[in-house]
């Protein structure tokens, strides 16, 4: 049979369940949770491994009320009998539904279930308080399908509601047709009631760690595209501007010498997977050194220290970054067997920072600072890590600088800068 999903299709990104490392704790349950699952979305096999076990309970629940009815009395309780054995027939077979859509075997589900409550009910009369199991399938839909399909969603609450008010309305200890035994009456009550909060407390809870997990989940894709200060402040109050005039910080701006004319030797393959390697290092250097990422341009890397939050060393930061990012690359070149140089511009001053955008939002940083750093970067020499006046004024003793002499900045004018080499060895005598 076709499948008339339009998203399923059979491609490594919509596989079995090889991908779905929560399978492997289902133990001996896995092969019937992994039926008629391959070929959807990766969320969609989740789901349906979800309906897979779910439909296995009911089919062992309702084998145990079989069991239970057939001991008060098969030729009394046979109706209930029958009934519960169909719904195991259903259950078992509701897996084979996926192949008509990813939500059929959970409408197959409901209305075999909701049918069969129903006329339980009508059997036993409410006093039996299987009309409580009506809240189970309210609970289950929302967890299972969530607002992904919220109509089903709707439908599955509202139409339990019905047949529960319905049930217990039409359905009076009177009017059973079954005079059941009194402790049957009792057993089914008390296990439709702890079933009942149980599944729903289990609901509840899979919900909070839902919610849990989908915002933390929201805050680690936020703390990648703005700095923890900013996030902090957002959170505090979502309608304010991000907007801050910062007197002093530093920028940093690094690119590779002729890697365009480069990547067009390399093919696309190989260079994402260089560029993927050298921005994760850097990123990795950038954190380690508490200093802040702003963008990447391709093979271009900008970064700040001192303006989301203040600090006193922010030259020494981005300077320790500086030294640190040649390596990287002299890595990659030796690891790809490509010929890769870097240069590098820092300056430091004011700059004005802040958050742009709505549906995609950036932290940026402007001023004249900034210009600064990326014309010193554009102006550098390869290999080399070209400073700012002041910067080397802030660098003081502890840095090794080499003056350049007087650089014709384009936009900038003529200005003095010098190079980094170094960080100056730190000894027993020079630190205190």
């Amino acid at each position: 049979m076709t499948p008339r999903h339009s998203s399923r299709t059979q491609s490594p990104a919509h596989g079995g369940a090889s991908d779905l490392p929560i399978l492997n704790r289902l133990g001996p349950l896995r092969k019937f949770a992994e039926i008629g699952i391959a070929g959807y979305p990766r969320e969609s096999r989740i789901r349906l491994a979800i309906i897979n076990v779910m439909a296995l309970l009911i089919a062992v629940t309702s084998m145990t009320y079989v069991a239970t009815y057939a001991s008060f009395g098969v030729v009394k309780y046979w109706p209930l009998i029958v009934a519960n054995l169909v719904l195991v027939a259903i259950a078992l077979l509701a897996p084979l539904a996926h192949r008509i859509s990813d939500i059929a075997a959970m409408v197959l589900i409901w209305v075999a279930e909701y049918a069969a409550l129903f006329f339980f009910v009508r059997e036993l009369g409410h006093n039996s308080g299987i009309q409580l199991n009506y809240i189970i399938g309210a609970a289950v839909a929302f967890a299972i399908c969530g607002m992904g399909h919220i109509r089903l969603v709707v439908a599955a609450v509202l139409s339990g509601l019905a047949l529960h008010l319905a049930a217990w309305f039409l359905y009076p200890p009177g009017s059973a047709r079954i005079a059941a035994d009194p402790a049957l009456l009792h057993n089914l009550y008390f296990s439709s009631a702890v079933t009942t909060f149980g599944i729903v407390a289990l609901v509840v809870g899979y919900a909070l760690n839902k919610a849990d997990r989908a915002r933390a989940e929201a805050d680690r894709l936020l703390a990648n595209i703005l700095p923890e200060p900013v996030i902090d402040r957002l959170k505090s109050d979502p309608t304010q501007r991000i907007a801050d005039a910062v007197p002093d910080a530093s920028v940093l701006f690094s690119d590779l010498v002729g890697f365009t004319a480069l990547s067009k030797e390399l093919g696309a393959a190989r260079t994402v997977e260089i560029l993927d390697g050298l921005v994760t290092e850097y990123d990795r250097l950038a954190a380690e050194h508490g200093v802040e990422k702003i963008k990447t341009i391709g093979d271009g890397y900008m970064a700040v220290s001192g303006v989301s939050q203040a600090q006193a060393d922010h030259c020494q930061r981005l300077a320790r970054l500086a030294l640190a990012m040649p390596k990287v690359v002299a890595a990659l070149a030796k690891a790809h067997d490509v010929d890769l140089r870097i240069r590098i511009g820092i300056a430091s001053g004011p700059v004005m920072a802040g958050v742009i955008g709505s549906d995609k939002f950036s932290y940026d940083v402007w001023g004249e600072t900034v210009n600064f750093a990326a014309r010193l970067e554009s102006h550098s020499l390869p290999g080399e890590i070209q400073v700012s006046a002041e910067v080397r004024d802030a660098l003081g003793d502890g840095f090794l600088l080499t003056e350049r002499g007087p650089v014709s900045i384009k936009g900038v004018g003529t200005r003095v800068t010098w190079f980094l080499i170094e960080e100056a060895e730190t000894t027993p005598e020079t630190a205190s």
